[in-house]
């Protein structure tokens, strides 16, 4: 069995972060079924572009593989009986929606103890179910600005800057995912559920970690460093070589005294200037250009070598191309590929999240409201007669794709 077989997680989510923290489940085994409001489409991911196909996107296929879909309006009391049923068969509500939207829509564990009293609630949103940004929606972008990020990102004379990825939204979503299977496993040990209050803005601020214990303690304020540099420890960042750029990182003194051995210049570890690591910060400008000079003769690839075979922590600035196709990459078994209807193999990067060694077969993100029949009559054992009136009664919507309003705007 895989890891997380025996767990049925029901979804509220949309775009990146909330179907970012179920994929982790999904990948792991859980089974994860997306409720997808018929009224606008279902999860605004399907149509995020330049890939994109009908109600499917390469976007959407790299956060939603190995769930289900089904379309429900929980704005009417058709859809929320439906809701109810399913909530009552399963371990945990996901949700990702602004801070004050849980309430109002009664998907809290307060709401729901009478209908599943070992129903885990796990709400990410972008500034928590309380505070005075409650209610605010929130992004990636946003809470890379809000939280200090941007003003440590970039070179010191230019522009705040953003992760070139979306780190806030992935690392809240790893923290939901924890906060879930910690939550399931509370509550199958006690027998009683309860709320995860898990926000992207939480998440932002815990990893200002040490420029935050900086700061609080000593009243230090972090700046940005040329090249993305470390801030304290040096050399610890980026170097131009003849054809590209090298990362090297001397985090503990032996390091320092490799590469000056591996430049050809073994008296650098013995120069006052550059004996310890106080010295190497205190005259970090005369350490790098003297490094800038050696490191610019000769290519990536050949200092690469060089220093690994001397014990050296280094790397090339690859592109994502090169990532890629780094052979750890295939060792690791990174890339997994799905077959779509529209796009033809997907190959997507595997959950970093690993529980013991056999791989398993994954699939594609499911087309919207796809596995309607499955949730319906295979797991509620709902009857046709039942399945009729309740769509007549708008359970499932009767203008999906319209582009109507959502019931609630998206947290995430």
């Amino acid at each position: 069995m895989r890891p997380l077989q025996d767990v049925r997680v029901v979804s509220i989510e949309q775009f990146g972060a909330g179907p970012f923290a179920s994929l982790q489940l999904a990948d792991l085994g859980a089974e994860v079924i997306k409720i997808e409001d018929p009224r606008n489409g279902g999860d605004v991911g399907r149509y995020v572009p330049p890939f994109r196909s009908g109600d499917g996107s390469l976007f959407f296929e790299s956060f939603n593989r190995n769930k289900r879909s089904i379309c429900l309006d929980l704005s009417v009391p058709a859809g929320r009986k439906v809701f109810e049923d399913l909530v009552a068969r399963c371990d945990a509500l996901f949700s990702n929606l602004r801070g004050d939207v849980p309430e109002r829509l009664r998907i809290r564990y307060a709401d729901l103890e009478d209908v599943n009293p070992r129903l885990v609630c796990c709400c990410l949103s972008g500034f928590g179910m309380d505070g005075p940004r409650r209610s605010e929606p929130a992004y990636d972008y946003i809470l890379q600005g809000l939280a200090g990020w941007m003003s440590l990102t970039g070179e010191p004379d230019g522009p705040p800057a953003k992760s070139g990825l979306s780190l806030v939204d992935y690392c809240g979503g790893l923290v939901a995912a924890l906060a879930i299977v910690v939550g399931i496993h509370a509550a199958r040990r006690d027998g009683v559920g309860r709320d995860c209050d898990v926000s992207l803005f939480d998440t932002a601020i815990a990893m200002l970690t040490y420029p935050a214990t900086w700061y609080l303690t000593a009243g230090h304020r972090a700046e940005r460093i040329e090249r993305s540099s470390h801030p304290s420890i040096v050399p610890f960042g980026n170097f131009p070589t003849r054809d590209g750029w090298i990362v090297i990182a001397c985090a503990k003194q032996k390091f320092f005294v490799s590469l000056a051995d591996a430049l050809g210049r073994p008296e650098l570890a013995s120069d006052r200037r550059f004996a310890d690591f106080d010295a190497r910060r205190d005259n970090r400008r005369e350490l790098t250009a003297i490094l800038d000079r050696i490191l610019r003769s000769d290519t990536t690839a050949s200092w690469v070598r060089r220093l690994s075979a001397a014990g050296v922590p280094c790397a090339p600035v690859n592109d994502v191309a090169a990532a890629l196709a780094d052979p750890q990459t295939a060792a690791r078994r990174l890339i997994v590929a799905t077959e779509h209807d529209d796009f033809g193999t997907v190959r997507s990067v595997a959950s970093p999240v690993r529980v013991g060694g056999s791989q398993v077969p994954h699939r594609r993100a499911p087309h919207l409201d796809e596995d309607a029949g499955y949730v319906l009559r295979d797991l509620l054992g709902y009857p046709e007669s039942l399945i009729g009136s309740l769509t007549r009664a708008g359970a499932f919507g009767g203008t999906r794709g319209s582009g109507g309003d959502a019931p609630a705007e998206a947290g995430t």
